[in-house]
């Protein structure tokens, strides 16, 4: 499918779900990655324009990396709040493969490595798998942990991704053992460090998109509140892209952006039972678990081992299967995320991945390093 195809797909899907014409859309925005680099597009916001309504409406496109869809979103928030529109739509979309369905990976690795310093990607082959197995090593150092704690995370959202119809790894089961074993596919990335092919998301093709609306927005569409979802609170913040330096295990805007939502909404961590954060790596869902709050510094891979971030546990994380099975299409994750989130909260996933009484969803997107964050707090309105 052709990047254009793709773009209009998410936008004419999403109306198409509840009814409405394109032409209903106030604002826009699209968040995508490697469009320039692997795509040779640039100005998505020109092909939104193209479907029929959208055209000489305020739409922008926005880069910030691996948060790029949750900067779509907040973007769209932004404009409803400021008064220059009631109905807004948010698309995320990344293509890595070519049009043949074949994949560069050598490609693919050096693209996703320009968004990191240039003084940290010298002698990495695999620039943010080489990155992050340096975070596991640190994480493993500080606190205890060990690579089949870790592992725990990928196991968990293997399973969850069994079951969920949109995930690239669904017919994949991986054991504790398989996760935790460097042998056949799962081997070590980056030699003398701990991450293992097990440890990564896929590199992944998709779209995703939301539609935001006021209430006045609403009462246009048709749309009764009792089948949506309130975007309570939200925050992004952006920290330094050199990893050098700062403490990515306590990352400083990752936390601000998730108080800021919190904050937003009226609420914190304790009323939060759902949850969607960004695995790029395992030791991800690990700092996840405590940047949103559900487990103490040092203790989010415990979170995961003690089986609290499972879909019957304390906080269902990830239930989608996060972007180790259910896929990272790059620009796409942080709409999606929110997506299931709100699937979630209306009681509409798979009943096997359902959390019982859902009352409160956090979000957390990121972009690099752990450098740009996006965090959002979801409840039924």
């Amino acid at each position: 499918m052709q990047v254009p195809d793709i773009v209009a797909n998410a936008v004419t899907g999403v109306c198409e779900e509840i009814g409405v014409e394109p032409a209903a859309i106030d604002v826009g925005s699209i968040g995508a990655t490697c469009n320039f680099s692997l795509n040779e597009q640039g100005l998505l916001a020109g092909l939104m324009a193209m479907v029929p309504g959208l055209g000489g409406k305020p739409i922008e496109s926005v880069e910030n990396a691996c948060a790029s869809g949750g900067q779509a979103v907040l973007s769209v928030a932004h404009k409803l709040l400021l008064g220059q529109g009631e109905v807004g739509i948010a698309v995320g979309y990344e293509k890595m493969r070519d049009n043949e369905g074949k994949m560069d990976g050598a490609l693919i690795g050096k693209v996703l490595g320009y968004f990191s310093h240039p003084a940290e990607r010298e002698g990495k082959v695999y620039v943010f798998p080489h990155l992050f197995a340096e975070v596991m090593r640190d994480y493993m150092a500080a606190h205890g942990a060990t690579e089949r704690d870790l592992a725990a995370v990928a196991v968990q959202e293997y399973a969850n991704g069994n079951h969920n119809p949109y995930a690239q790894m669904q017919k994949i089961q991986v054991s504790l053992d398989e996760a935790a074993s460097s042998e056949g596919r799962n081997r070590y990335i980056v030699e003398g460090l701990p991450l293992k092919t097990y440890d990564c998301s896929q590199i992944t093709d998709g779209y995703a998109a939301l539609i935001l609306a006021t209430d006045k927005g609403l009462e246009r569409l048709g749309v009764a509140k009792a089948d949506c979802v309130e975007l309570a609170g939200f925050g992004q913040a952006t920290d330094a892209l050199l990893k050098e330096g700062r403490d990515v295990l306590r990352p400083q805007g990752a936390l601000r952006a998730m108080a800021t939502a919190y904050e937003m909404a009226g609420t914190s961590a304790a009323d939060v039972n759902v949850a969607e954060v960004h695995d790029c790596f395992t030791v991800m869902g690990a700092i996840a678990a405590e940047v949103i709050g559900k487990a103490p510094y040092g203790k989010g891979a415990a979170y995961w081992v003690d089986g609290k971030a499972s879909p019957q546990g304390e906080c269902g994380i990830n239930t989608s299967g996060g972007l180790i099975s259910k896929g990272h299409p790059v620009g796409a994750t942080g709409v999606a995320m929110i997506g299931w989130a709100s699937w979630q909260l209306l009681g509409k996933v798979p009943a096997p991945l359902q959390v019982a009484n859902p009352k409160l969803a956090a979000t957390f997107n990121i972009g690099g390093p752990i450098c740009a964050s996006v965090c959002t707090v979801l409840r039924k309105a």
